[in-house]
């Protein structure tokens, strides 16, 4: 079968760092902190977690929203609505005119949904019973609302596709809509993740796991490969990135930021919230997609590792690279962790990072891992430590690890006409 070329073409976000493209590439590059002392929680103070990665100043309808679609969605799927606005007006595709509504697909994912609506139903219900719960709940609340919305705002007609693979979400959505169009199932897909989960309840399911980090300094909360690590911190937003078919793209003129060239998908198979202790599944994961992208060891690797904070995850994940490259190889790549600012959005996550992969590519300043002071024996390779990094980077490696041992990984290549 023949198969075709993916490229991105457009991308928005709307993370604790940036609400739009530019504002998060100036933070990636300067290794701006997201992460501040958690707002607007009514029982913030039985909890024993006290920072996270939240959107400031969020108005959707200055971002291209109406105030009807905005009373009749859920946060999450806001943040997502918003960064493919973002996205699409960056890639200039418009359903019906210089593309059929049928080859314009949707993958987007969420790994909670609407769970703000969920609470605050519930708490109606039990309070006034269920025959005040809203007609509105379960179209705010269910997870695939997040594509459906954006596909109705667009016109996709084509496939639609929304994964929920936890923090893997949204670099599996990016790899399926990655596979759709080169096997000429869609000329171009409206991809990513979304997600809205700093509330009390997944706080509090996540603290008394043992997941999240207590450090009150926000500088001192998100120390991904750092000695120091004690746990992830919660944060929320949305990425979105436009992957479309190279010819078509070229014909229409449209800016191309990189090329999409591999992509690997694993289960651990293993435990439902702990990695896999050897890494070799995670390892799959990336030797599928270097593989597909052609990757050779004389090409300059940059990765943006799934680095959560957490002690194993951090660890595992390091031996999953050295499984994937080869000791000497490891050693010789550069990796970061860009959850260290924006902190751990969950199922929106994976996107944002190959949103980041990608301007590293185009740009050619690798972002940092801020907040890194104190080596670990069990993370000894280079994580671009505090300060970004001037590098042209010919490859780019975005991970991402979710609870149910699914693992996910995106190749990006630079693009050159």
């Amino acid at each position: 079968m023949e198969t075709k070329r993916v490229v991105i073409t457009g991308m928005g976000v709307v993370t604790s760092i940036g609400k739009n493209i530019s504002e998060f590439k100036e933070s990636l590059e300067n290794g701006r902190l997201g992460i501040s002392e958690i707002e607007g929680l009514d029982r913030y103070g039985e909890l024993t977690v006290h920072v996270a990665g939240q959107v400031k100043d969020f108005k959707p309808t200055e971002m291209g929203m109406d105030a009807g679609s905005v009373r009749r969605s859920d946060r999450f799927s806001q943040f997502g609505i918003c960064a493919a606005i973002q996205a699409m007006e960056q890639s200039g595709l418009v359903a019906g005119q210089n593309i059929e509504p049928g080859r314009l697909g949707c993958y987007v994912g969420s790994g909670i949904g609407g769970m703000q609506t969920f609470i605050d139903q519930s708490i109606l219900m039990k309070e006034e019973g269920a025959k005040r719960v809203s007609p509105l709940f379960i179209p705010m609340m269910i997870g695939n609302l997040g594509a459906g919305n954006i596909a109705i705002k667009f016109n996709a007609q084509g496939p639609c596709l929304p994964v929920v693979s936890a923090c893997a979400t949204s670099t599996h959505a990016v790899g399926e809509a990655f596979r759709a169009i080169k096997f000429g199932l869609a000329d171009a897909i409206i991809t990513g993740g979304t997600e809205a989960a700093v509330n009390e309840l997944a706080i509090g399911g996540f603290a008394n796991m043992k997941a999240l980090t207590t450090a009150q300094n926000p500088a001192e909360a998100c120390l991904p490969f750092d000695a120091r690590r004690g746990g992830f911190v919660m944060a929320e937003g949305a990425g979105i990135m436009i992957l479309e078919e190279y010819e078509h793209a070229v014909k229409r003129g449209a800016h191309i930021i990189a090329e999409v060239v591999g992509y690997g998908n694993t289960c651990d198979a293993y435990h439902y919230t702990a990695p896999r202790p050897d890494g070799t599944t995670t390892a799959a994961a990336l030797s599928q997609s270097l593989s597909e992208a052609g990757y050779t060891n004389d090409n300059l690797l940059y990765i943006n590792a799934h680095g959560t904070g957490t002690h194993m995850n951090d660890a595992c994940e390091t031996k999953a690279i050295k499984i994937a490259l080869g000791e000497e190889q490891a050693r010789k790549v550069m990796i970061s962790s860009t959850k260290s600012m924006h902190g751990h959005m969950l199922g929106a996550t994976g996107a944002v990072e190959l949103i980041a992969s990608a301007i590293a590519l185009e740009s050619g300043v690798l972002p940092p891992t801020i907040g890194y002071k104190e080596p670990d024996p069990e993370c000894d390779l280079d994580y671009i430590p505090n300060t970004a990094r001037k590098v042209q980077a010919e490859y780019a490696l975005s991970c991402s690890l979710g609870f149910g041992g699914h693992n996910a990984a995106v190749t990006l290549k630079r693009y050159k006409d």
